[in-house]
Order: structure tokens, then sequence, then C-alpha cells
């Protein structure tokens, strides 16, 4: 199938933001309906009703294409290995933040072809703010009036103090210990894959995340930051790749601005992770 992203990337954006109108009302409700899934993780109305309004307007944009969703159960690998080209969905990224009200939760929407992001979309509901990429095309930000503007990612300076983002709801004594050998640094909580939108826009340096998050975490975040000059990769360097096992784990990763400093630093201190 012959695809043009760039052209797909205004509908897309417009179907993120149809989504994150619809959290942003529920999320302005005093209360609203909590459920508990297998994994323990939460799920709410938000979560729920942001999937159905994506799901259908990729349907309707590109009804030949197959989509994956969190809150959508998956077909088998046995069906999903044969696909060259599917979307990649998280309805409501950082359902926690969600749930705390904290603002940092987003939309996610990625084009995966060959194992590879292709195209990715992050809206921020509550900023109404947008981060959009697509092979080839670059990465944009887009604010909540409407501007856009391209997204490149720094390089790591010698002697300067890198800016790490990190979770607010994950840490891991692996993460202290890796950090610890790092250098100076400074600490950007946030939450969601807007972490990996900090590092498009220079505002972080690094993103280390040694436990476990699924595809539909990392897709969106990977086209964008890549397409602004970075990268997110295993803990051997190697771009994480999508829809290649059974299950849609990702590996411990680091998303980074500027991928030869983060591989010289690690030739430094080889052994940590």
């Amino acid at each position: 199938m012959i695809l043009n992203p760039e052209l797909l990337l205004p509908q897309v954006i417009k179907i993120a933001f149809l989504a994150a109108d619809a959290i942003v009302k529920i999320y302005r409700e005093e209360s609203y309906d909590i459920q508990t899934k297998d994994d323990a993780s939460p799920l709410t109305q938000a979560d729920i009703l942001a999937n159905q309004i994506i799901e259908k307007g990729l349907t309707n944009l590109t009804p030949e294409i197959p989509i994956i969703s969190e809150e959508s159960l998956s077909p088998s690998f046995q069906e999903r290995k044969e696909w060259s080209l599917f979307w990649l969905v998280d309805p409501l990224d950082g359902t926690k933040e969600f749930i705390a009200r904290t603002d940092d939760f987003s939309v996610n929407i990625a084009l995966i072809q060959n194992h590879e992001p292709i195209m990715g979309v992050i809206v921020s509901p509550c900023r109404q703010t947008a981060y959009f990429a697509s092979r080839g095309f670059g990465a944009f930000y887009q604010d909540a009036k409407g501007v856009v503007k391209s997204l490149k990612t720094r390089k790591w300076l010698a002697n300067h103090p890198l800016s790490i983002t990190v979770s607010r709801r994950h840490s891991s004594e692996r993460i202290a210990k890796f950090m610890s050998q790092i250098g100076d640094y400074s600490i950007l909580a946030m939450g969601s894959s807007l972490k990996f939108c900090a590092i498009a826009e220079q505002r972080a340096d690094l993103y280390p995340r040694l436990g476990p998050t699924s595809e539909w975490d990392t897709a969106a975040g990977q086209c964008i930051l890549t397409e602004a000059g970075g990268a997110i990769v295993d803990l051997q360097g190697v771009a994480l790749r999508y829809n290649t096992k059974e299950d849609m784990l990702n590996p411990g990763f680091l998303a980074t601005g500027d991928l030869e400093g983060l591989l010289k630093t690690l030739n430094l201190i080889e052994g940590i992770l």
C-alpha cells in the first residue's frame, strides 16, 4: 500500500483534539466512574470515550488500516504479525495523572509501518497543545492559539548538567543507580508521553525508563522525538520496534535528544544498566 503519512496528519490531529475535548469535559466533572482493569491499572469514562472517538475517526479516515488500542481487545499475534501497516493508539496516556488532576496526560496516536512509527501525534488535553511528526517531514509543536513551530533537540554539552525527565509514579533502584553515574543533572518530573515532548522541545535531555511500558506508550513519542533529532533506544542502543512478538511490552529504554552523546556516556558507565 502506498501511503503519504504527511497528508493524513491534519485529519489525525483533528481526531486527537476531538478525543482531547471529550477527556477535558469529563476531567472537569466533580466525579466520574473509575474501573480497575485485569492488570490493576485504572480505567475511566474518559479512556473509554476517547477510545471510541479515535477508533471511529481513524476507521472513517482509513478503513483499510487496522487499529490496535490499549482500550480495545487486541487481535492475536498470529493475525497482527501479518500487518505491515496499522494504527497504534493510547486514547488516554497517563490515566493515573488524570485521576490525580495533574494535567500531565495525553492522547497518543501513531501509525506503524514495517515495525517502525512513521507518524506520531500527541495532544495535551488540558493545555490544548499538540506535538506531531511524520517520517521525513519533521517534528512540530502547535500551541493553544494554533501557532506551529518546528522542533529540534539539543546536543549534550560537556560539563553542562543534563535535564533528566522522569515519571512521577515510576522509580527504581536501577534508575537511581544509573542517574548517580550520569554526572550533574536536574530533574523534570512529568507524566505520560509528554516526557518525550519535553526532550523534543529542548526542556529535557534524557528520559530513562527501565520498568515496563507498552508499545502504545512510546510509538507516537518515538516518531516525534526521532524527527526532532533524538531517539528512543533499548539498553543496547537499538531503536524500539513494534509488533514483533506475542506481547506488546517494550524493553527498558532511553529516550534522548542526542543519541551520540548518550552512547558516549553509556560507554563510560558500561555495566550500570
